[in-house]
């Protein structure tokens, strides 16, 4: 008879260990070790003794490469970040923090999809029934036939929706459920292991779509094992700015679909709702010739958005001066910093310098660079940019501006918000409606802006230029 395995296995990174150990040696972080317990598969000697039936083999070209099964759910933004809609048999995990809308916005598609026609199950794992009924009263739609399910054992749960004979399967939460027969806690990293491969089994055996919410640890992560992102067929993130309006729904992981698209919503008192316009949403109103301010345009999934970077330089009484950074990676903008400093000639080692993105946005383009250094040189420099310009491109140490992709479609999206004028690379294309700049040089670009002769007016410059050496000082 096999025995049972017992151990302790990390949340974050699945490693397992007979011990208990402070630190994970799989990912090096510290008290993410949780107990579990398992019956070990067969040995082989038993596979042998009972060989396993061929399996069928389907040549690729009979396939049905029918697309058009997809089930939209009726709410655009949803619908563009699944790259189209719902796949019927996929695997889908959306991850966020408490209370940034994953369960509205799934009671809404779930609503939706009834509403078209579609047969829905709902399991309600860390809710009541009554609580969901509440929940959509608020949000006028508790007229929904929606068929839910109270019943946190995993298996029973899949026996029921299958029965039900729906189309989609809403699981809420995956930490809530668990399985049977393993001597471990619900959300605990063996009943999450566990159970993401029993949901893949039934997704793909019966054909039902199934959609599971989960939570994100402090680092960002979807709670539980790495395991569970690589058995779903689509990962999707809700990102948003501490206390922002705009959620932003981002495919970090999509089988079927462009991966890096984003969907952005607007919570309002009736659920989350499809931002239409997402460039003037970003776009943060601020008062003619204020400084620190520069808009640019980013590419993000399939789609160009424009936003405004924000900056803000004052003088600092610490030794060691600040730099804040909101959607901005620090190293990123100590990096910044440091190129202004060194081949624009704008130092900041004597201030407090605060950055952010308008939105709630987190930068990951690079193209951002040589609008966050001309943002920062505005700032620092009390000077606001010509109204109307923006700009692209991605800085070197040694100051050069470089290229960036998809410049054409930046540039069209930045000409439909009325931007005249952009700073871009050398060898930019033409785009009808905006006047192009091309700059080399991070110097060039301040020069193009009127940024390359005004004296530091937010503080004197580096108290380490004005002061004379210890060794000058006893010389004297």
């Amino acid at each position: 008879m096999p025995r049972t395995e017992r151990g302790y296995r990390c949340r974050e990174c699945g490693w397992t260990t007979v011990a208990y150990v402070g630190r994970c040696a799989g990912c090096q972080a510290w008290n993410t070790l949780e107990p579990f317990s398992s019956a070990p598969p067969a040995s082989p000697g038993r596979a042998r003794a009972h060989p396993a039936a061929p399996a069928a083999v389907l040549r690729l070209d009979h396939v049905d490469a029918d697309t058009s099964a997809r089930l939209p759910t009726g709410i655009p933004e949803f619908d563009r970040v699944l790259g189209g809609g719902i796949v019927p048999g996929s695997l889908v995990l959306v991850g966020g923090d408490p209370g940034i809308g994953k369960s509205t916005l799934m009671l809404q598609a779930a609503a939706r999809l009834t509403a078209a026609g579609q047969p829905v199950a709902y399991l309600c794992g860390e809710e009541s029934p009554r609580q969901v009924r509440m929940r959509a009263e608020r949000l006028r739609l508790a007229g929904a036939p929606v068929q839910l399910i109270s019943e946190p054992a995993l298996d029973a749960a899949l026996a029921a929706a299958e029965a039900a004979g729906v189309s989609l399967l809403v699981i809420d939460s995956i930490q809530s459920v668990y399985v049977e027969g393993l001597e471990s806690r619900a959300g605990g990293p063996a009943q999450l292991a566990e159970a993401g491969a029993r949901l893949l089994a039934f997704a793909k055996g019966t054909g039902i779509a199934t959609i599971v919410t989960g939570h994100v640890t402090k680092s960002g992560e979807v709670a539980g094992p790495r395991l569970l992102e690589h058995l779903v067929d689509a990962v999707l993130y809700f990102e948003t700015a501490k206390g922002g309006l705009i959620r932003l729904l981002r495919a970090v992981k999509n089988r079927f679909g462009a991966t890096d698209e984003i969907g952005l919503f607007e919570m309002t008192g009736s659920g989350l709702q499809s931002v239409e316009n997402p460039s003037a949403a970003l776009l943060a109103p601020h008062a003619p010739g204020a400084s620190g301010c520069a808009i640019t345009a980013l590419i993000e999934g399939s789609r160009p958005l424009a936003i405004e970077l924000q900056a803000l330089a004052v003088p600092s009484s610490l030794a060691a001066p600040r730099r804040i950074a909101a959607g901005i990676e620090p190293a990123r903008l100590h990096l910044l910093l440091a190129v202004l400093a060194r081949r624009g000639g704008i130092p900041s080692a004597s201030l407090d310098i605060v950055a952010s993105v308008s939105g709630g946005l987190r930068l990951r383009d690079t193209s951002a660079d040589l609008p966050i250094a001309l943002a920062l040189a505005s700032a620092i420099l009390d000077a606001p940019l010509p109204p109307g310009t923006a700009a692209l491109g991605e800085l070197a140490l040694s100051g050069a501006v470089r290229p960036v992709h998809q410049p054409a479609r930046r540039l069209a999206e930045l000409a439909r918000l009325g931007i005249s004028t952009a700073i871009v690379p050398p060898g930019t294309p033409a785009v009808e409606g905006v006047r192009l700049v091309p700059v080399a040089s991070l110097a060039t670009a301040l020069e193009a802006v009127g940024l390359s002769h005004l004296p530091v007016r937010a503080v004197p410059h580096d108290h380490a230029l004005q002061q004379p050496e210890r060794g000058e000082q006893r010389h004297q």
